[in-house]
């Protein structure tokens, strides 16, 4: 049974070693950062984010994702 859990080094897709977890992983981020470009001032500023801080992120190649986000 696959679990995908929010601590990446708890994730196990069928036993798979830990490439395929980075994998996985690099493809949620790319998900949440193509979502983070939808989103609208109102929301941005909820997140306390302005669209300039948004769109640096967003623009991030999908593996570089900081370091908290990987424990």
């Amino acid at each position: 049974m696959a679990m995908i859990a929010t601590e990446a080094r708890s994730h196990t897709v069928f036993g798979a070693p830990a490439l395929l977890t980075a994998i996985v992983s690099a493809f949620e981020v790319r998900k949440q950062r193509a979502a983070l470009k939808t989103l609208d001032a109102g929301r941005l500023a909820d997140l306390g984010l302005t669209h300039d801080q948004a769109a640096a992120e967003a623009r991030r190649p999908s593996w570089d994702a900081p370091a908290h986000w990987k424990r």
